[in-house]
Parts: structure tokens; sequence; C-alpha cells
């Protein structure tokens, strides 16, 4: 537990950012002392990254004033912060896909030798090593645009350690993370802390905040609503502080009634070209229901994703096996042949498939659908917009307007725009890969509603999530995937996080 006597290091008085049209953060005055892991907590859209993309130089025009130590700061850009002993993990991912590894980690500030060549082994070997003590199976070679969102993630935790720095922000750093790679995490906050650095800790999931935290800072549209010693407050107060209301317990009310079978998948084998374990995915077998909800369980590397890419079409390899619709044997050589069968995907990596940046919130939204409002060869203005929108307000996005750019929404609503995109599509069977990933506790609950709602109109939904509880509240069934194998299926009543994790750790 931290001293509260301890002098401030960090002191943040009246920042205040504004863009067009919002104010993102307004008259934000707390301290952050020495040695500490102070948590901020707000939904999304509250101010949260605006607020650490100030103290780690990525915004330099703002109002206000942060000090840090002694001094006040004016970072020109990040370089200047990690001068000063500050470095982030952003929840969006910053790596240059190409690259391996190691050059992520060390680009910019590449290690030479003595004749100015660069040590291209120096910096494999620091790598692997952070990468271990991650307990990250990635070798430091690898490009990164070839490794799954869970690992970038890992190589993001080891850049900003890699820096030595005496303050880590961290931004929503377990949002693509396994159970068992959010435990490593633990492990390495508690090195930090044994080094006295300081921690900002970026998260809207109570249980990390309530195991790690000192201090909870909690934003709300932008405002400062209080900061409390963890001891003395309480999950539900949090929440309610975050949201302004009391977040009830999910209740779906009475029991859904399940039609008819739409989705079978027998003996389904995908290779894995070039790997010891030779399949990806072996013998799958699975069958969904109009109206049920289907959980897939898992570690990473277990082939949740995989799974969902070989319904869709968007498998690299071809599989061996059947996936029937309708009873139909069906097998999509592209995504435009799942989309046109009714089968929907929602992506697990939001930045780089999900989302098209250069594009406004209304294109986004309706760019899977644009055929449909096209008159007289020219795509109706007026419909497109009334379409995004509907979906604006049936999923609750928080925008200044349907042609905001889609990059100054906050990760939770560029989530809910890519979901209400593929329900635009009017699909049978829809496939979400992870997708509560950085979105907030208020905005989750109604995410589940929506499921529910869905799947009450017939709608067949498969589910992946790295959150057991998640899977355990929506999920009918749940199926586990241990190194590609069905290791367990459970029902709603007889699943427990227990069960599950011996079952995703299980070799058969």
């Amino acid at each position: 537990m931290i001293n509260n006597d301890l002098q401030p290091l960090i002191a943040f008085r009246s920042v205040t950012k504004r863009y067009p049209g919002v104010v993102a953060l307004s008259d934000v005055s707390f301290d952050v002392a020495r040695g500490e892991l102070h948590a901020i907590c707000g939904e999304n859209g509250a101010g949260k990254s605006t607020l650490v993309k100030i103290l780690s130089g990525v915004i330099t025009d703002y109002e206000g004033s942060v000090r840090v130590g002694d001094a006040g700061i004016a970072f020109r850009g990040t370089r200047d912060a990690e001068e000063c002993g500050i470095s982030i993990i952003h929840q969006e991912l910053n790596l240059v896909e190409e690259l391996s590894a190691a050059a992520n980690i060390f680009l910019g500030r590449e290690l030479r030798g003595r004749f100015g060549f660069l040590d291209d082994a120096g910096m494999r070997r620091v790598t692997q090593d952070l990468l271990d003590q991650l307990e990250c199976h990635v070798d430091a070679s690898q490009p990164a645009g070839t490794l799954r969102v869970g690992d970038q993630q890992l190589i993001e935790i080891a850049k900003a350690l890699s820096l030595r720095t005496d303050i880590v922000i961290m931004d929503e750093p377990t949002s693509a993370l396994t159970e068992s790679e959010v435990q490593r995490l633990y492990r390495v906050i508690e090195q930090l802390r044994e080094r006295r650095v300081t921690i900002v800790y970026i998260s809207h999931k109570m249980d990390e905040v309530f195991r790690i935290a000192d201090r909870i800072t909690v934003l709300r549209d932008g405002n400062l609503v209080r900061t409390l010693a963890r001891p003395e407050t309480t999950p539900k107060e949090v929440t309610h502080l975050m949201v302004g209301r009391d977040i009830e317990e999910v209740d779906f009310g009475e029991a859904r009634e399940l039609g008819a079978e739409v989705l079978r998948v027998e003996d389904l084998c995908l290779p894995w070209p070039g790997h010891a374990r030779r399949w990806r995915l072996e013998h799958v077998n699975l069958s969904l229901r109009s109206g049920e909800i289907l959980g897939i369980a898992g570690l990473m590397g277990a082939g949740r994703t995989e799974l969902l890419e070989c319904l869709f079409g968007a498998s690299r390899e071809s599989y061996t096996g059947r996936v029937l619709l309708d009873g139909q044997e069906v097998r999509f050589q592209h995504p435009a042949e799942a989309k046109r069968a009714g089968i929907a995907l929602v992506t697990e990596d939001r930045k780089r498939l999900g989302l098209f940046s250069q594009m406004t919130v209304r294109e986004n939204i309706t760019i899977c659908t644009l055929q449909e409002m096209v008159h007289a060869s020219l795509v109706s203005r007026s419909q497109e917009v009334n379409h995004a929108r509907d979906t604006i307000d049936r999923l609750g996005v928080k925008t200044v307007g349907v042609d905001a750019p889609i990059t100054s929404l906050s990760g939770g609503n560029q989530q809910k725009t890519i979901i209400g995109r593929w329900l635009l599509t009017r699909p049978r069977v829809l496939l979400l890969d992870d997708p509560t990933r950085g979105v907030d506790v208020g905005a989750k609950a109604e995410l589940y509603r929506l499921m529910d709602q869905l799947c009450r109109e017939g709608i067949a939904i498969v589910l992946t999530s790295s959150e057991l509880p998640e899977l355990l509240t929506v999920s009918d069934r749940i199926l586990v995937l241990s190194e590609g194998r069905v290791t367990a299926e459970f029902s709603r009543d007889g699943a427990t996080e227990q069960k599950i994790m011996e079952a995703a750790t299980r070799v058969e």
C-alpha cells in the first residue's frame, strides 16, 4: 500500500483539452504519488486516454499545467516524455508490422556497435530477455504483423519495459490478453513496484483495479468526479461514479426459445504449415441453433480466431471437414460469399482489420450495405445518413455527428460502430471475436442486452472472449478449445471459471 505522506510525483492542475465541438477534458486536477499504482477509471469517452496522451507527450496543445517532480513540463513530443522518464503502453497497438519484434522495441533508439553499424544481435538478445520475462513465446526476429493481437500487445509492454523508466502509463494493457497472460502482467507489475516505479493504470475492469490499485481517480464526460483510496471504496461505488448511475446486473428475463439448427461443423481441421504442432484446429465439431449464443473459450493460440475465420471464408489456409448452413454444405472462398449467405464477423483486431481509419463514422457504418442505397447509379446520401443515425441511436455510439472522423471516437465507440455495420447486413449467424475488448462496463451491459435481443429475433451468435465472466454471463453453451482441439463443452448451468480453465489448459 502506498504511503500517502509521500510528495506527489505527478500533479495535474486545471488540465483542459478541447476539440471542435467537444471538450475531452475540463479543468481536471489531481496528484499521483511517487511509487504508487494510480488507476484512472471512466466510461469510453470520459477522457482517460486524452489525459495520459498529455502526460506522455502525444498531445502537446492543452490548457492548464502538468508537473513531474519539481518541474512543470511542456513536452514537444513523446521523445521529450521518454527523456523525462515516462513511457506508455497504448491501448491501440502502434507497431510497424513489417519490422521484427526486436526492431519495433528499439525503433528510433537502435543499439549500435563500435563502428556505427546496427547491433541486431544485441537488440534481439535484449528483446528475447524481455519477452521471456513476460513469458511470451515469440521469436524476437519474427515480424510483428504475423503475430496475433495478444502477442502484439505483449511486445508493446516489452517496449515500455525496455526504457527502464520511472513512470509507466498502462492504457488498457489487458484488453487483448487472456487470463493467463493477465497473470503474467500482474507479476511484471509487482517487479516494477519493487523498483519503486510509479504506474498510471487506465482500466474499466473493476476486478483488475481493485486487485492492484492504491488509489482510483474517476473521470466522467471529461470531468474529474473523485479520487478514492482503494480500501475505502467498492467496485459498485466506482462503477456508479463512472456512469452516474448504478449498473444493474444483466437480467435477460425469460429464457430464450431456441430454434432449428442453423450451423454445423463436422471434423474441421486447419493445417499449420511449418509448425511443429501441424494443426491450428484439429477435428473440431460444433452445432449452433437459431436464437442461441455459443461461447468459445480458450487461451491464446487455442484456435478461437482461426475457427471464426474458417466459418467466414477468411482463413489463409484451406481446411478439411464440413461446414453446413441450414443443412447444406458450404465452403466460402471469400468473406463476400459468407456475407451473402448471411454470416457476419466482428474481428478481434479493431484497428487493423475492422476500421477504415480515413473514413467517417457514417462511411464506416454503411460500407457493407451501400448497394442497398444505390438509386440511378448513385448512393442516396439521405438514406445513408438515416441508416447511420439509426445505428448510432440503437447502439448508443457517442459521436459529435455522422460525419465525424472514425478516429475521433473512443475505442469502445469504434467497436460499437463496427458491430452496427454488420447488423445492417441482417445476418443470420453473427460471429463475434472478443467484441467487448476495450469497452467499458456500462457499454458492455448494453452490448450483452443487444446480443440477447438479436437472439430473440432469431439470429444465432458464436462468441469468443478473453473474459470468462463474460462467457458465463451471456452464453447458452460454452465450447472450450485447447491447442486447436475441443476439450470440453458446458451448458450455462454446468459451467464455472475453474472448469473452463481446467479444460483450456488440458492437452489431449
